[in-house]
């Protein structure tokens, strides 16, 4: 991970529970939920392997971080010609978008036509102007968490960070105040609490990618594990 494990309060690390963790590498290992039918299953709305719910489960590593939207703020910086600083304010400020998407889990679960308000991504890159050496860009959550992603996949237009949910803002379970939302990859993908967006000329797998999960994450390919 580039931020130091010791970034949250006593260490991320420090605070998971190992067998948490182990758990979660044994069912990659095995390849826990794989059902090979993504040919047909491209066909369809509902990835293969999934589930559809009408609730949203909470899922993280057991730490969510107390941070208020006036304490909120996030870095973009990297190889990037015109790195910034935005608190929530900024953030608000910013030209807004708004999308109903579908949303997968890797634990299987679907749920659909959820209405995220935020900023695009497009507009970030629009405004600090990656350098051309640039290939992929690491999310950084405020507990430690990090995930990887190639700039195509942050370039998408249903790529956003996200301040609202159905009409609400983002509650603290969900990520709040602000998250990633990148509908087209499992949810893992999209970093709860995010405080950094770090453009890098080489790529570096994040939390879960380095513990067995697929560095890309197509669920309609199954990319649950590498």
């Amino acid at each position: 991970m580039s931020d130091s494990d010791n970034d949250y309060p006593g260490g991320l690390m420090g605070q998971l529970k190992e067998a948490f963790v182990g758990r979660k590498m044994a069912r990659a290992e095995r390849g826990h939920l794989l059902t090979g039918q993504a040919d047909e299953a491209h066909k369809k709305r509902l990835p293969p392997g999934q589930r559809l719910v009408e609730n949203w489960p909470v899922l993280d590593l057991g730490i969510q971080p107390s941070v208020t939207a006036e304490q909120w703020a996030l870095d973009i910086n990297g190889h990037v010609a015109n790195p910034v600083i935005w608190d929530y304010q900024t953030l608000q400020a910013q030209p807004k978008h708004e999308q109903v998407c579908d949303i997968h889990c890797v634990t299987a679960w679907s749920r659909y036509d959820n209405h995220f308000e935020g900023v695009s991504t497009t507009h970030i890159l629009d405004l600090v102007k990656p350098t051309p050496s640039v290939t992929h860009v690491i999310f950084h959550a405020y507990d430690g968490y990090t995930t990887n992603v190639t700039l195509d996949a942050f370039a998408a237009p249903d790529a956003m960070i996200a301040h609202s949910w159905n009409n609400a803002p983002l509650t603290r379970e969900h990520g709040g105040p602000v998250r990633m939302v990148l509908p087209q990859w499992y949810f893992w993908k999209s970093a709860k609490w995010v405080k950094r967006i770090e453009f890098v000329d080489a790529d570096q797998p994040g939390f879960w990618e380095e513990r067995g999960y697929h560095n890309e994450g197509d669920p309609w390919l199954e990319q649950r594990y590498s």
